[in-house]
Parts: structure tokens; sequence; C-alpha cells
């Protein structure tokens, strides 16, 4: 028998960042972050989300250390929070950007995408590529799943 089809996955990698990324709205809070909204009512304005949603949603990118509070304060109002991106949320920009470069190629409108990524110092389009530790352009055919230290078979009662 296939040990990968008796593993225990109670421990996947996957499954755990789903769990904090795997929902349409803090995919699309992501998204506006790096294209620049930093407030509440810019996340809501652009979004669409509902308030409380929204307010859950950006806690929970807080508390996971995926975003970071910064205090503003506007001339004649209140103090309020703003939101930047952390060390930890930049490590989430190729995933992202992997659904944007597919949604580019099988979702786009029929007139193209609706936003071009492009490399700030030179103009040109960006694009997520698989390439091993060593370097090598890897296609998702050429990569295998092995065992790592975390692997477990279910238990068999």
């Amino acid at each position: 028998m296939d040990p990968r089809l008796d593993r225990d996955t109670s421990n996947c990698s996957i499954a755990r960042t789903l769990e904090i990324v795997g929902e349409k709205w803090t995919i699309l809070i992501l998204r506006e972050v790096w294209y620049g909204s930093s407030r509440f009512s810019d996340f809501e304005r652009v979004l669409g989300c509902p308030r409380n949603l929204l307010a859950t949603r950006l806690r929970m990118l807080v508390e996971e250390g995926i975003l970071a509070t910064e205090t503003y304060k506007e001339p004649g109002a209140r103090s309020r929070p703003k939101y930047v991106i952390t060390p930890k949320g930049m490590d989430l920009v190729p995933a992202v950007m992997g659904l944007l470069q597919w949604g580019d190629r099988y979702r786009a409108d029929p007139e193209g995408p609706a936003v071009l990524a492009r490399h700030r110092e030179c103009g040109a389009r960006v694009d997520v590529r698989i390439r091993c530790e060593r370097g090598h352009p890897v296609q998702a055919t050429d990569i295998e799943s092995v065992p790592g230290p975390a692997f477990r078979m279910r238990s068999s009662e």
C-alpha cells in the first residue's frame, strides 16, 4: 500500500495556512495592503466587506503577525490604527501573486487583467516561478513529495 494514502494529514502545512488565509476576504485584504491601502475605511470602501467581518479578519491578521498596526491621527480627529504589512506578511506575496498570475491567465476580463504587476525598477511584468533551493527552474511535473520530519501514518485504531 502507498504510505501517502494512509498518512496522518492533521499536521498539514497547507491546511494550517488555509486556516489563516484561506478565506476570500482575507486574501482580498492582503491584496489591498499591497496596493497601498492601510486604513479600515479604505478596506471597507474598496472591498465592500461587511464591517464586522472586516474587523474580524483584520484582527486575525494582526494576531497572526501578518499585519501590524500603527497609530495615525488626522487633524481634528481621534487617533486610529492603520495596518502595515510585516515580514511574515511579505512572505505571502509569492502565494498571492501566484493566484493573480493564474487568474490573469484563466479568469481575466476579455479585455485583459484589471491590474498589472510590474517591477518598479525596470517596468517589466512580474511573474511567479518555482525554483529549487539550488536555483534550478522547476516544472510542476518535476516536483516529488517525500516524507518530511513530521510525517506520520494514521493510527490504526
